[in-house]
């Protein structure tokens, strides 16, 4: 995929549609409430809490969501228990996937996603099944502008613990280990740089293509089905989408 972002391959495909229907506020929101019950308001101390903000600014979710989601995150009264759940499956045509759920309903989430699978011609697997074809990387975006100089946004990562640097076609992006990624993308936003895009994410060690036309409609609807599940907050697959399905 060179030349090619890694932020827009995994997460643009259908963000705009869905941010008009609300859907992925809705679950951006869950997600922040989530972790201020589980680790507190303050987000230099609880590091999914600073993930979950990143994502929702990431799809441009408004601060005063963002406020709401924190603050029914330290309401008391709510009895909800969540918890992060990833399903591991096989698409159409021999393709990977990885689905990361936040669910009250484990039981029914799995029922769920295993029906979404078997019905578009592939099948949810174990622990472990597909999980070696992914590494796990906090990813930081940004955008090229002329006020941008390559080699010193480069150093700078580097200087605050970034693992690797590319330059792709309209953007920079930054790799980091996971545990890094809030360490990095604020020693970058310290250093002066804006408009930055980061999430924790599963990144495909290499990608498949499909020719077939018929599992090419059946991953699509399966992507499509997955998207619309209220429990799923992230899916990432191998699937090496030609750019015109991305730009629909």
């Amino acid at each position: 995929m060179s030349g090619h972002s890694k932020w827009s391959n995994i997460k643009n495909r259908k963000g705009k549609q869905d941010a008009l229907k609300g859907k992925i506020f809705t679950k951006l929101a869950r997600a922040i409430t989530v972790a201020v019950r589980e680790g507190g308001a303050d987000a230099g101390y609880n590091s999914s809490l600073a993930t979950a903000i990143e994502k929702a600014k990431a799809q441009n979710m408004p601060n005063d969501n963002i406020d709401r989601a924190i603050k029914a995150g330290l309401a008391a009264a709510s009895g909800e228990n969540y918890e992060t759940i990833t399903y591991e499956g096989y698409g159409p045509s021999g393709t990977a996937f990885m689905v990361q759920c936040l669910t009250d309903n484990k039981n029914r989430t799995a029922a769920d996603i295993r029906h979404y699978f078997s019905k578009n011609n592939g099948n949810l697997g174990t622990t472990g099944c597909v999980g070696y074809l992914f590494d796990r990387k906090g990813v930081i975006s940004i955008e090229q502008d002329n006020e941008i100089d390559e080699e010193t946004l480069m150093m700078a990562a580097l200087d605050v613990g970034a693992e690797d640097f590319e330059t792709q076609d309209d953007s920079y992006e930054v790799t980091t280990a996971p545990e890094d990624f809030i360490k990095v993308l604020n020693g970058l936003k310290e250093a002066g740089y804006v408009n930055l895009k980061g999430d924790i994410m599963y990144i495909p060690q290499t990608y498949v293509k499909v020719e077939d036309e018929e599992s090419v409609k059946f991953l699509n609807r399966l992507i499509e089905a997955l998207e619309d599940c209220d429990d799923v907050q992230e899916i990432y697959h191998n699937w090496d989408e030609p750019e015109e399905e991305e730009e629909e």
